[in-house]
């Protein structure tokens, strides 16, 4: 029995190794986003960034202006199971999910809005790379137009489930495409061992409409007509390397816009940091998601092995202990002597008539017959008395 189940767990072992294990390391479908009054066990939170100090422009009664403070940029990213459901076909079925992002910068101390994106992807389950959808979008002008076409590609709001150390695609919104962004050391966020990656964007031209240049160009720098808009920015994004969501992320950005004729103008200059509160909810996250995927993938497959091999060399040992014992004893009952015959009735009467050591056999001397006769007796010769034989001499 402990031989039987000691095989049995060693069964259950690999099976969750190699079955169980690997479907707990691909992105679900029933992922929810997490509010105030809603907040079950792996839903996704709202990450929020700060950056003090910042440079940025915002639109103000329909034109361009500079301003200083402090901005907040809030991501949200909600699953789409419905659209998952229907839209992930052929090539993507089983092995994509939609996701639906949403980002606001506003500025702290009026809460007014600075900018707004929104998207719609798909991601592979099992590295969360960007799959090739044909109804994916990115509009970052809030308003849906032809311009939202993208080609999203690299990773994009998570790291691959067990990231390694080495240089990956990341996804830059501005630049509406993939640049590479490469592994740079391994550091603690908030007590969470994390991997760091480091995007460096040199200063590039952004594809900007000829409108919108004007329009630049017109409010911020007199006499111009048109110019071009450039941009850089430093990416670092630190990530809990077995479950690959974001524990910490900061982006030094800057956008300037270069006039054909007049000073250049700073359209923004901020460095994006996750706040407290997001570090310390992505690092819980991103510890219970490691914890739970070291336990299906890692220990309890080794337990259960180190214990069905403990149960089979236990269960083997008694077979053979028990085997070797009955053939002990199978030669033991051959070597022991013959059993001596059952005596005879003749062989009981002589064992009768013997003498006990030393004693007489009165015990066995009939006793005399009282009615015996004189003829009976037996004849024994006379004898003369000795006088009379000296007598005769």
């Amino acid at each position: 029995m402990l031989f039987g189940i000691g095989v049995l767990f060693l069964a259950v072992a690999a099976g969750t190794a190699y079955y169980v294990a690997p479907s707990v390391t691909k992105l679900p479908y029933d992922l929810t986003f997490c509010d105030a009054n809603n907040e079950p066990d792996g839903c996704l939170k709202a990450s929020v960034a700060v950056a003090e100090n910042a440079t940025f422009m915002q639109v103000i009664g329909g034109k361009p202006t500079i301003q200083t403070g402090t901005l907040k940029a809030t991501t949200e990213v909600v699953p789409q199971a419905s659209t998952t459901e229907k839209e992930m076909t052929g090539d993507l079925a089983g092995e994509a999910v939609v996701w639906q992002a949403y980002g606001r910068v506003v500025r702290t101390d009026n809460n007014s809005d600075v900018s707004l994106y929104s998207a719609e992807l798909a991601l592979d389950r099992e590295t969360a790379a960007a799959r090739k959808w044909d109804k994916q979008f990115l509009d970052t002008d809030g308003e849906a137009s032809d311009n939202d076409s993208v080609t999203f590609e690299g990773q994009t709001y998570k790291f691959p489930f067990k990231a390694d150390k080495k240089d990956y695609l990341y996804f830059d919104r501005d630049l509406r495409k993939g640049l590479p962004i490469k592994f740079d050391g391994t550091e603690k966020v908030n007590g969470t061992d994390a991997y760091r990656y480091v995007q460096t964007i040199p200063e590039t031209e952004l594809n900007t409409a000829a409108g919108s240049l004007t329009a630049l160009a017109n409010a911020l720098a007199p006499g111009a007509t048109t110019g071009k808009v450039t941009y850089t920015n430093t990416r670092t994004i630190w990530v809990e390397p077995t479950s690959g969501n974001f524990v910490k992320v900061r982006e030094q950005q800057k956008k300037t816009f270069v006039p054909d004729q007049g000073s250049t103008v700073t359209l923004l200059d901020a460095d994006f940091v996750y706040d407290d509160a997001t570090i310390a909810n992505s690092t819980k996250s991103a510890g219970e998601t490691r914890d739970k995927l070291q336990l299906i993938s890692r220990t309890l497959p080794i337990a259960l092995a180190v214990l069905g091999a403990l149960l089979l060399l236990v269960g083997l040992w008694l077979v053979v202990a028990g085997r070797r014992a009955s053939a002990a004893a199978r030669h033991r009952a051959d070597d022991a002597p013959a059993p001596v015959d059952a005596p005879t009735r003749q062989d009981e009467a002589v064992e009768s008539r013997q003498p006990a050591e030393g004693g007489p056999l009165t015990d066995e001397i009939p006793p005399a017959s009282t009615n015996w006769r004189a003829d009976d007796a037996p004849t024994v010769p006379a004898q003369r008395p000795a006088s009379d034989e000296r007598e005769k001499h």
